[in-house]
């Protein structure tokens, strides 16, 4: 049997980031393949002149460097304001019954924000690679890194950080309809059951659901973030938009959304099952 005191060692903080890490590397590894379908669906050249079913694992590199990062600062963020907002709540006398939910909103919001400092540059490399404009990340990167003569280092910062702004309004969507409803099912769930947590497959299955209806609903805003990162020039969202829409219609902003659903689904069942059970493991939950 197993000392009770060597889980006490383990802080939450350090459990969010592990757990985190190992969630994010996990998730983006095994459902990277659609998530390059996807980017080639959306892309402005077209699914084939941009590799169509070839080489299905570019660009997964930079995808790789940034998962454990970029989840474990979401993770991190998340469960730090979530818990203080959660204590700020139960020292008031008074709660209404919305104030749980918008915790977990206003919680995973500021974890999306932090997880893009890290997110964006990687979305950019990967995506370049991934709609065949480089032959691999490592490519991407040092074509990005080679403008530095033409337009500064604060040009090419801006360049790793194109898209910033809209891949904020997608994320902060979408995950503030995922993250309550994983939150509040898997509170229904332990109600049913009387335990004090969900397991990993539970928690797979309740995040699955919900990712795929978040994932449904912000297909436009990944549409507009994808196109901004393959465009050859920097553009503004708010005339992207209304190319799009001139050039190609109100159906372009719903391209890719069965890929999109189908990887968020199974990524939403992966990355928050991974993550409950690596949180379950380390709390001493069985």
């Amino acid at each position: 049997m197993s000392d009770p005191s060597s889980t006490t060692t383990i802080t939450p903080f350090t459990r969010a980031l592990l757990a985190g890490a190992l969630a994010g590397t996990t998730v983006d590894f095994s459902l990277y393949p659609i998530d390059t379908l996807k980017t080639r669906l959306q892309s402005s050249t077209g699914f084939y002149p941009s590799g169509g079913f070839r080489g299905i694992y570019a660009g997964v590199g930079s995808a790789l460097v940034g998962s454990a990062p970029g989840a474990a600062l979401f993770f991190v963020t998340y469960e730090e304001i979530k818990s203080r907002l959660r204590i700020f709540r139960e020292r008031r006398e008074t709660a209404a019954a919305w104030s749980e939910p918008v915790e977990h909103m206003v919680a995973a919001s500021a974890g999306e924000v932090a997880a893009c400092a890290v997110r964006v540059p990687t979305e950019v490399i990967k995506q370049r690679a991934q709609a065949a404009q480089q032959p691999s990340s490592m490519a991407a990167l040092r074509f990005i890194l080679a403008q530095r003569v033409d337009i500064g280092a604060l040009g090419v910062w801006r360049e790793m950080y194109r898209g910033w702004g809209i891949t904020i309004m997608r994320e902060v969507p979408f995950t503030a309809i995922q993250f309550p409803l994983w939150e509040g099912m898997k509170a229904w769930r332990r109600r049913r059951t009387g335990r004090g947590e969900v397991s990993a497959v539970e928690s797979g299955l309740l995040g699955s659901l919900a990712g795929a209806m978040a994932a449904g609903l912000t297909t436009p805003l990944d549409v507009l973030k994808t196109r901004m990162m393959l465009a050859k020039e920097k553009q503004a969202a708010l005339p992207l938009f209304r190319h799009i829409w001139n050039e190609s219609g109100p159906q372009a902003f719903v391209a890719g959304i069965g890929p999109r659903i189908m990887w968020i689904s199974a990524g939403g069942a992966i990355f928050l099952g991974s993550y409950q059970g690596a949180y379950n493991t380390m709390t001493g939950v069985t």
